[in-house]
């Protein structure tokens, strides 16, 4: 691993990518890491999201640790099926709350403070606040239900 301040959120920066290189250069993979018990590994029972003729339902996962991104179990291609392209406002239902969210590349395409929607690292679909917290701002604590209508044009 790198150093012995890890980060909560870049595993594949911290951990993923020094055991890999290890296990390339040929080091013995034992040392990667204490022996795991198998009955104590978690399995994560995680709904995949549902595309019908109204939309995409799916659910906010979690949230991005001290961020307060929202972490949702929609992909980033089966959103992109709901016809949407990036620069345009998405009409969403995050539990019972609605609003209109722009849809963007990244955090500076909208101003300081503003809510956004985007394709996180992982491809899934993301809901933050530049330089703020989505978590915070709108009060959302996961799991919660989000749907997203088809795109009408």
């Amino acid at each position: 691993m790198i150093g012995a301040a890890l980060s909560s959120t870049f595993h594949g920066r911290d951990i993923f990518s020094p055991v890999g290189a290890h296990l390339v250069r040929g080091d013995d993979w034992m040392g990667v890491g204490p022996e795991l018990e198998v009955g104590k590994l978690v399995h994560l029972d995680i709904a995949a999201a549902k595309l019908d003729k109204r939309g995409l339902s799916g659910e906010v996962i979690a949230t991005d640790g001290p961020f307060g991104n929202l972490v949702t179990n929609i992909s980033g291609d089966e959103f992109l099926k709901l016809g949407y392209a990036r620069g345009t406002t998405v009409h969403i239902t995050i539990g019972k709350n609605e609003m209109d969210i722009l849809f963007v590349r990244t955090f500076s395409d909208v101003p300081l403070k503003q809510p956004l929607l985007y394709i996180d690292s992982r491809g899934r679909l993301g809901l933050a606040v530049n330089q703020g917290s989505f978590a915070a701002t709108y009060g959302v604590k996961p799991p919660v239900a989000i749907f997203i209508p088809r795109w009408k044009n």
